[in-house]
């Protein structure tokens, strides 16, 4: 028998998200604040909210067995392959130490042709945890980044408190579903969090599947949320949604920048293109889901020759984006810019190609990672220590 001792989930044990809601089952992390949220367009900017990535569950103990209460929502797709359980990283002292998945849960439904949501109920579950080293240690379960996960109770066979201030910086990342965390098999292996974890950082990751377009509420809290580093990756997401124009994404972006400079006005900011996606380079959107094969993949619906007409593509983002930053920079020296097809160009696709031919998998997430944190955080980066 085990002597659990109870400790409330809230705000104190949570690290990267921006709100916590309680519900009738515990809490709900999310990682927009309720008055973005009262902003939303559609149920599916609210559902991929509320998936927390980047999202842990932190704290200093002694303990050696550890167990998490929750209610996932597991979302499946129809015509689509089974999507993968969600993973729960167990990181011990910053090194990933165990991973498992919890049974049962609500079961979402998306239909994504129409866009239409059904959720049908299902039971909560346990992630545990065993075998830890005794004495005291900083622990962190990573949630998956995929499922809305509501937390109902945390135990440990040890006394808890909240993790000390170790003096890291904040990073707080806004991008589209790439940064969310994509075909990435566990909520450590996104490239935000390999990139974190190189660069020595909390991460707070608004990575919004589908929904990096410039949204006002989005800059608005980017601008409210305290952080030492800031980046911002766009692009892909107003390509192929179709949204805008090149006339609107001009003064989108600048709209976007100023608001995060109203609040933020000296915090390093680094502006990050799209990378590799050779279906939208010189295609605009929209783009569709494709069943044809044997797995989902996508493809644009555009035509390379609207581009006169001021349709979006990849190679035309990059551009404005490249030149923006650079005008923009003559007055605000911590404004940098960065071509995302460093992170992931050509021959990373050749390499490692896009299972679906939008994003990138488990290995190619961890390239794009780990050259993040070469090129923000080394001794000339954006976010060199020195710059501060």
């Amino acid at each position: 028998m085990t002597d659990w001792i109870t400790t409330p989930v809230d705000a104190r044990v949570l690290r990267g998200a921006l709100d916590v809601e309680a519900t009738e089952h515990g809490v709900l992390p999310h990682r927009l604040p309720a008055r973005a949220r009262r902003q939303f367009p559609d149920g599916y900017l609210a559902m991929v909210e509320a998936q927390p990535s980047g999202v842990r569950v932190a704290f200093r103990t002694g303990a050696t067995a550890v167990e998490l209460d929750v209610l996932p929502t597991k979302t499946v797709y129809p015509g689509a392959p089974a999507t993968p359980e969600g993973l729960y990283d167990l990181v011990v002292d910053g090194r990933l130490t165990g991973r498992t998945t919890v049974t049962g849960g609500n079961v979402r439904t998306v239909d994504m042709t129409t866009g239409s949501m059904e959720t049908t109920p299902g039971p909560p579950g346990t992630a545990r945890f065993s075998g830890l080293t005794a004495g005291a240690k900083d622990v962190e379960i990573w949630l998956p980044h995929r499922e809305t996960v509501e937390l109902i109770a945390l135990r440990t066979d040890a006394p808890v408190e909240p993790l000390p201030d170790r003096g890291r910086r904040v990073w707080l990342h806004h991008g589209s579903s790439i940064s969310h965390g994509s075909n990435a098999a566990g909520p450590t292996e996104i490239w935000p969090a390999v990139a974190a974890a190189r660069g020595g950082v909390e991460l707070v990751n608004l990575g919004l599947g589908g929904n990096a377009l410039l949204d006002p509420f989005v800059a608005r809290a980017l601008r409210d949320t305290p952080a030492d580093l800031i980046s911002i990756k766009i692009g892909i997401n107003l390509v192929n949604t179709d949204l805008m124009r090149l006339r609107a994404f001009v003064p989108a972006v600048h709209g976007f920048l100023d608001t995060i400079r109203e609040g933020r006005p000296e915090v390093p900011l680094l502006v990050v293109s799209p990378i590799l996606c050779p279906i939208q380079e010189d295609t605009p959107g929209p783009l569709a889901p494709d069943f044809s094969g044997r797995q989902l993949s996508f493809r644009a619906l555009g035509d390379p020759a609207e581009r006169a007409l001021g349709k979006l593509t990849l190679n035309v983002i990059r551009e404005e984006l490249a030149r923006i930053t650079a005008q923009r920079a003559a007055e605000d020296p911590n404004l940098h810019y960065l071509d995302g097809r460093t992170l992931y160009g050509e021959a990373d696709f050749a390499e490692l190609p896009l299972p679906d031919a939008l994003h990138p998998d488990t290995a190619a997430h961890r390239r794009i990672g780990e050259r993040f944190a070469e090129h923000a955080f080394h001794a000339k980066g954006a976010f060199a220590a020195d710059n501060d």
